[in-house]
């Protein structure tokens, strides 16, 4: 297969496409995330040459980092770059204002457009090669209190679309994956696991992996996990009102979950405030 550079890889979906794709033959990874200590030791888990670089994505010189460290370690090459990295943290426009929108699109669009626009020549002089984004369904339909990550998703699907009319030309392929629940780190649904009437709409990382792939080398245009969350993106289309009707429902207040996201920041704000009523020594 080649080259593949996974962002996101230390755990949940971007783990699962490193152990998915390392069974491909003639696969070599490169692995990207923050957390260098899980990095290394997915590497040494892996049958495949595997490399790693440990990184903020949202730092300005990332991508100039990622294309070096190809450049060092896998002479350029590059078959197939998936953009899994992203994070959600939930709340109303009205209560986190503009800055909570540019915190999601900072990482879930900025990012993601920045390595692909710098990693872009070397998937070029690698065709046939492949881009994946990995979107969410929040990306077709929106609800109360995650406007934001949808604005960022949404913001990546459109984009996505024009990239792949773009680069078609030029042998690289850009297919999209579009999650639904999915139990992760990042967003574990637990709230939708611990009830019977829901735990089966959430999916597992290794059925988002697979359909990774075939968004990828398999040449797919784009992919729901699981699949029967696209006849919402269809319904939101033939039939809008009838959709905000739900998502303004009790059925939207049944499947709204809390992320890791929200845990860190709940978790920052308690150390903001613990020391704020700490008494000065």
């Amino acid at each position: 297969m080649g080259v593949a550079l996974v962002t996101g890889a230390s755990t949940g979906i971007g783990e699962a496409t490193a152990i998915r794709l390392s069974r491909e033959p003639g696969t070599e990874l490169v692995l990207v995330a923050r957390r260098e200590e899980l990095l290394r030791s997915l590497a040494d888990s892996l049958p495949c040459r595997t490399t790693y670089l440990a990184l903020d994505l949202t730092a300005a010189d990332a991508p100039q980092r990622l294309r070096a460290h190809l450049e060092a370690h896998h002479a350029g090459k590059l078959q197939l770059l998936v953009n899994n990295a992203g994070a959600a943290w939930r709340g109303s426009f009205a209560e986190t204002g503009h800055p909570h929108v540019q915190r999601h699109m900072e990482l879930n669009f900025d990012a993601v457009v920045r390595l692909t626009e710098e990693l872009l020549p070397l998937l070029r002089t690698s065709a046939p090669s492949a881009i994946v984004n990995v979107a969410s369904t929040a990306g077709r339909v929106s609800r109360a209190g995650s406007g934001a990550y949808s604005a960022s998703k949404f913001a990546l699907i459109g984009w996505t679309d024009s990239l792949y009319a773009e680069e078609k030309p030029h042998g690289v392929h850009v297919g999209v994956v579009l999650p639904g629940f999915v139990a992760t780190p990042g967003f574990p649904a637990t709230e939708l696991r611990e009830k019977a009437l829901t735990r089966w709409i959430v999916s597992t990382p290794a059925k988002v992996a697979e359909a990774i792939y075939e968004a990828g080398p398999g040449g797919k245009a784009e992919r729901y996990v699981p699949r029967p969350y696209a006849l919402a993106a269809v319904a939101r289309i033939l039939a809008p009102r009838l959709a905000r009707r739900v998502l303004t429902g009790g059925a939207a207040a049944t499947l709204t979950t809390s992320t890791a996201g929200d845990g860190a920041t709940r978790l920052q704000e308690a150390a903001r405030s613990d020391h704020q009523e700490r008494p000065t020594p």
